[in-house]
């Protein structure tokens, strides 16, 4: 059966509940910092024109431009312009990340992620041409109209990185590439508060339970069972954030009771969002 009608990425992004901002950066540097404020949050710089170094973890990175990176605002970072000569522009986006999964699809950019914008993605290619429209020649509403082209962006980012999966990782997007695993991530983003099982699971995506095990396992670096448990735990957790009582949030998140929720709560390494 062909997946051409899979969308892949709806309930994810309706999982993540990205809010961005955009701008242009007037400073030659930007330099990130951890802080309790961003431990949910991507930091998208967008060159249009000149070289730019992004030093992380210790490494340097040159970026020519057109080009899109995308950062862990996290992380430490420095994000340096060549100026000298070189006409650079340099937009960044701030993308918050306010949904329950977000700390799930975080680990997928534990290192940063280039993306030369020389590629015809066509979601890339509009936000690009809306940007530079609009930067060269302002008009009324420009930050209205430019944080949409920053959430068409975050959008292209996306669908570039499942279009183009790299064959040496693990992880969401290698998950999301792959026609039957995404199949299956696909109904459990849509539905996670659902009973499902490795059989459901394995049926969703068209393979026999211990191959679609195996599969999953190799290419998500956990088995589904506890990937749908983060999912739900997320849910959970953030409906609790919310001020919902356990009973709710467990009705939400699909375990069987509140004492069930309470103890996995309990259990949880997650990472509660500062107040």
């Amino acid at each position: 059966m062909s997946d051409v009608k899979l969308d892949r990425l709806s309930a994810l992004l309706e999982g993540l509940a990205p809010l961005v901002t955009l701008g242009l950066v007037s400073d030659a540097r930007v330099d990130g910092a951890p802080s309790g404020d961003n431990d949910t949050d991507l930091q998208l710089f967008f060159l249009t024109r000149g070289r730019a170094e992004l030093k992380i973890n210790g490494v340097r990175q040159t970026i020519e431009s057109p080009a899109l990176v995308a950062v862990h605002a996290s992380k430490p970072f420095v994000f340096h312009r060549f100026s000298a000569k070189d006409a650079c522009r340099l937009v960044q986006a701030r993308v918050q990340l306010t949904g329950p999964v977000a700390t799930l699809f975080l680990e997928e950019f534990a290192q940063p992620r280039t993306v030369s914008l020389a590629d015809d993605e066509p979601a890339l290619q509009l936000a690009v041409a809306m940007i530079e429209s609009e930067l060269d020649a302002p008009r009324c509403g420009q930050p209205a109209l430019l944080n949409r082209a920053g959430d068409i962006l975050f959008i292209g980012l996306l669908r570039y990185l499942v279009a183009h999966p790299s064959d040496q990782e693990s992880g969401l997007f290698n998950g999301l590439a792959d026609p039957r695993i995404a199949k299956a991530l696909v109904a459990m983003h849509q539905r996670p508060a659902f009973g499902w099982d490795l059989e459901l699971l394995a049926k969703e995506a068209g393979m026999s339970r211990t191959a679609f095990a195996t599969k999953f396992h190799l290419t998500m670096r956990r088995p589904p069972g506890k990937y749908l448990a983060a999912i739900r735990l997320a849910l959970a957790q953030r409906a609790v954030d919310l001020g919902k009582g356990l009973k709710e949030a467990a009705k939400v998140a699909g375990y069987g009771n509140s004492s069930a929720l309470s103890r996995a709560l309990a259990k949880s390494m997650l990472p509660r969002q500062a107040n």
